[in-house]
């Protein structure tokens, strides 16, 4: 009989409590696959996991017999086509509905300004900025975008957010904006004055998709007079708030 680890496994310190320790470790086995993967070899299941070898091949046995593990004629193993089943339906029954504007409506509430979310709209061979989802601030005085207008893709905090973490951070810049954008990778968020027009402010952060693509800006506007920098924190948390579910 083979020593016990010393180690705890990866599914012994995210046990579900109350739950099934052998479905704990099988799944374990599927969160073992990362951005990149297309397969995996048992020793790197193995060393990801920290199970022993004969526990990963057991499992790998149940996984693969319900199409959510396939093995590869080179031995390694690929996820199955019961994955790319269940994601279809995930996909059909998920909506952002019922996902941002809440998130958005808690931001006015907070910070008392406007709160959007832009994501990149195909444009021809390039992009515009799109405010998908809008809440608008209680003030009488306020900027009057609403959902579905396009914004630009050059000026405004959400658009310097959908730059600096999207295609674009990888092409040269001027001087000028390559230290913007820099700054904005760095500090996590967007607030400028009088970017896109002179008598607005906007505060932005980016939103991830569980890939760690980037999905979308969360974006609070205001007239520049208002601007709090107070407010940072709340945009940022709302982005964080929707990390993962877009």
């Amino acid at each position: 009989m083979p020593r016990k680890s010393q180690t705890e496994s990866v599914s012994d310190l995210n046990a579900a409590p109350g739950g099934a320790a052998a479905v704990d470790r099988a799944l374990s086995l599927l969160s073992a696959f990362q951005a990149g993967d297309a397969a995996l070899t048992l020793a790197q299941f193995a060393e990801r996991t920290q199970l022993y070898k004969s526990t990963v091949l057991r499992l790998l046995a149940s996984l693969e017999h319900a199409r959510l593990i396939r093995r590869q004629d080179d031995g390694r193993y690929a996820l199955g086509a019961e994955v790319a089943r269940l994601h279809a339906l995930y996909a059909a029954s998920f909506s952002l509905d019922g996902v941002v504007p809440p998130v958005l409506r808690d931001l006015v509430a907070a910070t008392g300004e406007s709160a959007a979310y832009h994501v990149r709209q195909p444009q021809g061979e390039d992009w515009t900025r799109l405010c998908l989802y809008r809440v608008d601030s209680p003030h009488v005085v306020r900027d009057h975008v609403r959902a579905g207008d396009l914004l630009p893709a050059d000026r405004g905090a959400g658009a310097r957010i959908l730059i600096a973490f999207g295609p674009e951070a990888e092409r040269p810049h001027g001087a000028r904006d390559r230290a913007l954008y820099e700054t904005i990778r760095e500090q996590g968020y967007c607030a400028l004055v009088g970017d896109r027009t002179a008598e607005l402010a906007g505060i932005s952060a980016p939103v991830f998709h569980a890939d760690g693509r980037l999905a979308a800006a969360v974006t609070l506007t205001m007239p520049a007079h208002r601007y709090d920098p107070q407010h940072i924190e709340p945009v940022r948390a709302a982005a964080r708030r929707l990390n993962g579910q877009v």
